[in-house]
Order: structure tokens, then sequence, then C-alpha cells
């Protein structure tokens, strides 16, 4: 009898851990800050992997513009950094897309630019936050 009591008490517990607000983790790289962060805007696209630099790129869907994806200010100038292989992206991105499947990515982006438009070139962006995704797992096997 005693049983009982002790599986509402771990229940309960259980109940209320879950209530609990959950912390995303923080971003390894800071890629809105104070000095870009008016130019951030959100766009709707789709991130895909490719061959050449930046390896991470997402078009702009309704556009012919495809931005370059890198962690933040910091990491696109360094020119050591392997940055443009893997990028930091939020916690919700990397929570359901793996690029290495292959699978493209679809969603709401807000995106921070980290240099100048030149027309004929990437426009090198980091990825702040997502919304409204999906993974296409119609494409290149299940």
């Amino acid at each position: 009898m005693r049983a009982v009591p002790l599986i509402m008490t771990i229940f309960s517990v259980a109940l209320c851990l879950q209530a609990l607000p959950q912390n995303s983790p923080k971003r390894r790289i800071p890629c809105k800050t104070p000095q870009n962060a008016s130019e951030c805007y959100w766009t709707h696209g789709r991130i895909t992997i490719g061959n050449g630099t930046p390896a991470y790129r997402l078009w702009k869907i309704g556009t012919q513009r495809i931005l370059g994806i890198y962690s933040g200010p910091s990491t696109y100038h360094d020119p050591l950094s392997l940055d443009n292989e893997d990028p930091d992206f939020p916690a919700n991105v990397e929570k359901i897309w793996s690029p290495r499947v292959y699978r493209p990515l679809y969603g709401d982006f807000e995106v921070c630019p980290l240099a100048p438009e030149r027309a004929g070139f990437m426009r090198p962006v980091c990825v702040e936050s997502a919304k409204n995704l999906f993974v296409d797992r119609s494409l290149l096997g299940k």
C-alpha cells in the first residue's frame, strides 16, 4: 500500500517539472549584435547544404536571391574559421534538422546581414531565429 502514495508523489513531481520553463541553450556565437540589430529582418525561405563556400545557403522563396549562412559577425571576418562549413543555428533548427541527410528545411527565418548587398554575390548572413519550420522528407529517400 505504500507504493500508491509513492507513485502519486513521483507523478506529481514529474508534472511540476514539465511545467517549469525550458531554457533553450545559448548560441555559441552571437548573431544579432547592437551593431547589426537594426538590419535584421524576417524572410520565408529554404535552407540547404551545397558544394562550395559557404556550404549552408538560404533561398529567399519568391526571389532569385541566395544568402550564405555563417554563425555571426565574429566568424565571418575570420579567414581561419571553418564556420562556413558548420554555422551555429538557433536551437529549434538544430533540434529538428540535420543537414547531413540533405533534406531542405523550410520556414520563416530572422536573418542578420554580415556585409552589404552586392549584385551577383551571395550576401553573408547569420540566422538569429526561426519559426514555422518544415523538413521536406519527400526528397532523397525517407
